[in-house]
């Protein structure tokens, strides 16, 4: 892959809780014009797993390089340095070749609404300046309709259509500082994070993007109660199903979160609009990730902690300088701890720590067609019960307990929907152990 001239800089976008419903993933009913934008510059992965469906299990493992057993981070509470005290982030790798490295927003963990405008779990070794954004979204939460208000506000399904304009929002203000920040250090190179909020509940966002989203082209994803039955009691996080919503409920609550990817699409305009603005466009990588993916009732479930599909694949993008392919999506499966080593190859980064559990995509940036046979590892803990779950190109396995708490086996090619559990059909005793044993072997090469 071709050098740029100097040193490339890097804008890390993420979005906190973001599914594939919109159209840089082929869906109509929530056009995203400048994520649009970012796919055109370089390529679309089909196939990212995170290593974790919860925020700050999966931001750790991506911004760290490695995997959560190593980490030892399963919850919203523990931080990574008490257990990898000497790990060097990525942006802690970009300080050390020369380069600025800030956020504005959030890219560790902190509790989105709860701990807005604080600096959260985040890592101060990581940056050399840090914005902690906090707009009128804090001050609207009174006026939230909530639907399920005995479930702590940051795993709510609630609501709001604000009729403040965007620069009054939390995100609206993530948008602006990362462009100032940006502005300050033009002549420098930089990694820059800007960690949107939303689509994370509660969904906050001007009124004008829900208006975007007539309730009656909202259609509910097909469930049917024996889904809750195929797996083991440990695969789900939302019990009952939808906790209870009816149809109505369910779908103003899906418009609320398609409201909120129109606004996320927004302010990553603005960001785009900025760079071009300020002639960075050429020397710029663009990376955008939300920390995992998000069910809105598939298996009746809600949100994330699961390892089905839903949860465990979310969006990545990757453009601008050093993608020598443009407009290209990558059907081959990737892991979000590939970013790492990604990104310090992007800029040409020197002194990447050893022991990364991830590989560079540069390859796929260059080809997204080209042989690739790794296998992505995500897992989830669910009352001390530990669910690891390997996703090859048409199969995912998933065992709880090493699977004394159960087996999970799908068909992607057959059963896109993981309606049909083989992992007790004779006929598949065979593929079942190939895949529990490719599962163990990753597993193996990244405990402690």
């Amino acid at each position: 892959m071709a050098r740029a001239a100097g040193p490339r800089n890097v804008l890390f976008i993420a979005s906190d809780d973001l599914n594939h419903c919109f159209s840089t993933y082929g869906q109509r009913i929530v056009p995203t014009p400048n994520l649009d934008r970012i796919a055109r510059a370089g390529v679309r992965f089909d196939r990212a797993y995170c290593q974790f469906p919860l925020c700050s299990p999966s931001r750790t493992s991506l911004l760290t390089g490695l995997a959560p057993d190593r980490t030892g981070v399963y919850d919203l509470r523990k931080h990574f340095r008490e257990t990898v005290p000497d790990a060097v982030t990525l942006p802690q790798l970009f300080q050390r070749n020369g380069y600025f490295a800030g956020r504005v927003g959030k890219l560790y963990h902190y509790g989105n609404p709860g701990q807005i405008g604080t600096d959260g779990l985040d890592d101060a070794a990581s940056w050399n300046a840090r914005v902690n954004p906090k707009g009128i979204d804090k001050q609207e939460e009174a006026k939230l309709t909530n639907y399920t208000p005995g479930r702590g506000l940051g795993s709510s399904l609630s609501f709001y259509a604000s009729p403040e304009e965007d620069r009054a929002h939390t995100d609206g203000k993530v948008a602006l500082e990362t462009l100032a920040m940006i502005e300050s250090q033009r002549g420098n190179p930089w990694f820059i994070g800007a960690g949107f909020y939303r689509p994370h509940c509660p969904y906050i966002a001007p009124a004008k993007y829900f208006d975007q989203v007539p309730l009656e082209q909202v259609k509910l994803v097909p469930f049917e109660q024996w889904e809750m039955e195929i797996a083991p009691k440990w695969a789900y996080y939302t019990r009952p199903a939808h906790w209870g919503l009816s149809e109505k409920q369910r779908l103003e609550v899906m418009r609320a979160y398609y409201a909120s990817i129109l606004f996320l699409d927004a302010n990553v305009g603005r960001l785009l609009d900025g760079l071009e603005r300020m002639g960075l466009m050429p020397a710029t990588a663009i990376f955008f990730w939300s920390d995992h993916g998000y069910h809105l009732g598939e298996h009746g479930q809600w949100m994330k902690q699961t390892v089905f599909e839903n949860a465990a694949r979310s969006p990545l993008l990757i453009a601008g300088a050093g993608v020598t392919v443009r407009a290209r999506s990558c059907k081959r499966v990737v892991e979000f701890l590939d970013l790492y080593p990604t990104a310090a190859e992007l800029a040409g980064l020197k002194g990447v720590p050893e022991g990364l559990h991830g590989v560079s995509l540069a390859p796929l940036l260059a080809n997204p067609q080209r042989d690739w046979d790794r296998p992505a590892l995500t897992q989830v803990q669910r009352q001390k019960v530990m669910g690891y779950s390997l996703r090859t190109d048409r199969f995912r396995y998933t065992y709880w307990d090493e699977g004394r708490e159960g087996e999970e086996l799908y068909d992607y090619r057959r059963d896109p929907r993981e309606r049909k559990n083989l992992a007790g059909d004779p006929g598949q005793a065979r593929l079942k152990a190939d895949l529990k044993g490719r599962l163990e072997q990753i597993r193996g090469r990244r405990r402690p």
